[in-house]
C-alpha cells in the first residue's frame, strides 16, 4: 500500500468529514429532528475518527497493512454514508430500509481495522 494512497484517503476523508459536518449543522438542522441530527453528527464523527486513524497509520506505513487501509476506508463509506444516507431519506420521507443493514458491516470494518492495528503493531 503506498503510503500517499493512505495519506491522500484520509485527507480526502476528513475533509468530507468538515464539508458534511458543516451541512448538517446548518444545511440539514431546519429540515431534521434533533435524534436525526445527532445521527447524522454520528457519522461525521467516526469519518472524522477513521480518517485520522488513516493520516497516522499513512505517517507511520510501517504500522500498516493493506487490509487494515481497507477496514477502515470501508468502514467509512458503509458505516458514515449509510447513516448520511439513512438521515436524510428519512427527512425526504423516503427512508431507504435497505441501508440500515449496512451500518454496522462498517461498524465491524472499523473494529477489524484497529485490531489489525494491534496485531501489525506487536507482530
Amino acid at each position: 500500500m503506498s503510503q500517499n494512497i493512505v495519506i491522500i484517503t484520509g485527507a480526502i476523508f476528513g475533509m468530507l468529514a468538515v464539508l458534511l459536518g458543516a451541512f448538517g449543522a446548518h444545511a440539514l438542522k431546519k429540515m431534521l429532528s434533533e435524534d436525526q441530527l445527532k445521527s447524522f453528527e454520528t457519522g461525521v464523527k467516526y469519518q472524522m475518527y477513521h480518517a485520522i486513524a488513516l493520516l497516522s497509520i499513512g505517517f507511520n506505513i510501517h504500522y500498516t497493512s493493506t487490509a487494515m487501509y481497507w477496514c477502515f476506508t470501508l468502514g467509512i463509506v458503509l458505516f458514515s454514508f449509510s447513516i448520511y444516507g439513512l438521515v436524510i431519506s428519512a427527512a425526504k420521507g423516503k427512508k431507504l430500509r435497505f441501508l440500515g443493514p449496512i451500518t454496522p458491516i462498517g461498524g465491524l470494518l472499523f473494529i477489524v481495522g484497529w485490531l489489525l492495528l494491534a496485531v501489525h503493531t506487536v507482530s
